[in-house]
């Protein structure tokens, strides 16, 4: 694992909190970048539920799809008002992604369509080559009065 992680807030007119972590692109940095994120989201006091799900999507297709031996991937989190910005960045620009139909037998190709139902929007930023960004917003929901903040992102 690469051991890069910065986190902070800005000072601007809407305060813009960030983490940001370089992980190998390997299952483990997938699996890391989940859990790293949890524990980002909970330092926030933001419900992970929904952006850990988002996550893993995103960083497993990095790890499976946008791998490039010796590179790694970049997990972003930015939280600016009441939205949630996931980014996960890799070096395989010339694979993006794409939503389709899975096989009914097959045992993969549905990751995005679980970004598709959580996030509020998603889609792919192209980078200086041969970088790309998947990027998934979820809008983070207020408490109800009276009641803890727990549960998913959304709604």
């Amino acid at each position: 694992m690469n051991q890069e992680i910065t986190a902070g807030t800005s000072q601007v007119a809407v305060p813009v909190r960030n983490f940001s972590v370089l992980l190998s692109c390997t299952p483990r940095g997938a699996r890391l970048a989940r859990l790293f994120a949890v524990e980002q989201l909970r330092s926030w006091g933001i419900p992970e539920e929904a952006a850990s799900h988002v996550v893993a999507e995103l960083a497993a297709n990095a790890a499976t799809h946008g791998r490039v031996p010796g590179r790694s991937f970049r997990l972003t989190l930015y939280v600016v008002g009441g939205t949630l910005r996931i980014e996960v960045s890799d070096t395989r620009g010339d694979r993006r992604p794409e939503l389709r139909e899975p096989d009914a037998s097959g045992e993969s190709g549905r990751g995005l369509l679980l970004v598709e139902a959580l996030a509020d929007r998603w889609g792919v930023a192209e980078e200086r080559f041969p970088r790309k960004t998947v990027w998934a917003e979820l809008s983070l929901s207020p408490p109800e009065p009276g009641f803890p903040r727990s549960g998913g992102v959304g709604d």
